[in-house]
């Protein structure tokens, strides 16, 4: 990135007013062009992914698709080299700050001033510069999400069960993107460094492996049955003996899996 190179920036904010007083301090940084503001996780991760924006200020806590959620969707679907520099913007220091003094760029704790503001902008000019002088690897956005998911672990249990309730998938279907719900995810499968989802006959490919997807399930939904296969219980149609405690487990949708012994003794209990 050269001194006087435009950046691309965009913020994410559920508040009409958060979004105002970011995008106002941005009107006096002439090298940094505006491409988007969203108010909702959602709208976020559709916007950009298809911008591919150099910054992005985005804000924690959200209604549906959180801050944290919209840096795991983004990495179903924008190359590791393409996600953003994050700075993350949070009311509460408590919830969010332990968490991103690594692999954020920098937090903005609101409410913050022009001085704070400038701050966290020219590290984030410093971090893209470095990102475009070099060979971006996958552990700066790896460890991120490892640390947004230790987050996650130390919520307390009813906000866990809402968050994994409310589980999603971003997937894309030629130029477009689209969520995908868990609870109408009838199975996955496992595809190496990739997840398969099927749901209503169709099938989507994200970009995360079997065990990330497992770990933003309903336990008390999903069930791995098979090192390479996860189903949905409410999408269950039949369940039929096989050798050496194994079962085969006919899906809704017409599919037939068979479970290994490791898993067999949690399926049973689920369906029972």
């Amino acid at each position: 990135m050269r001194p006087n190179e435009h950046l691309k920036a965009a913020l994410v904010d559920d508040e009409p007013l958060g979004r105002e007083r970011i995008r106002v301090l941005l009107r006096d940084e002439p090298d940094i062009t505006l491409t988007g503001e969203y108010a909702t996780g959602e709208a976020a991760v559709a916007g950009v992914a298809d911008a591919l924006p150099d910054v992005l200020f985005l804000d924690v806590q959200m209604p549906g698709v959180d801050g944290f959620g919209v840096v795991e969707l983004l990495h179903q679907v924008v190359p590791p080299s393409e996600i953003p520099v994050i700075v993350f913007v949070t009311a509460y220091d408590s919830y969010a700050l332990r968490a991103f003094e690594v692999s954020a760029v920098d937090y903005l704790l609101k409410p913050f001033d022009r001085a704070r503001f400038r701050a966290a902008l020219t590290r984030a000019r410093d971090r893209v510069r470095e990102r475009k002088s070099v060979t971006v690897r996958d552990d700066n956005v790896a460890e991120l999400l490892s640390q947004i998911r230790q987050l996650r672990d130390q919520l307390d249990e009813g906000d866990a069960k809402r968050l994994r309730a409310d589980a999603r998938f971003v997937v894309r279907t030629g130029a477009k993107l689209f969520f995908v719900r868990a609870a109408d995810v009838d199975w996955i499968a496992g595809e190496g460094n990739y997840a398969r989802l099927y749901t209503q006959g169709r099938s989507h490919l994200v970009r995360e492996t079997l065990k990330s997807v497992e770990s933003r399930l309903d336990p008390r939904q999903f069930v791995r049955v098979h090192r390479s296969a996860i189903i949905n219980v409410d999408r269950v149609a039949s369940l039929g003996p096989h050798a050496h405690g194994e079962y085969v487990v006919i899906m809704k949708d017409g599919s037939k899996l068979k479970t290994s012994r490791t898993y067999s003794a949690k399926l049973r209990l689920l369906l029972n």
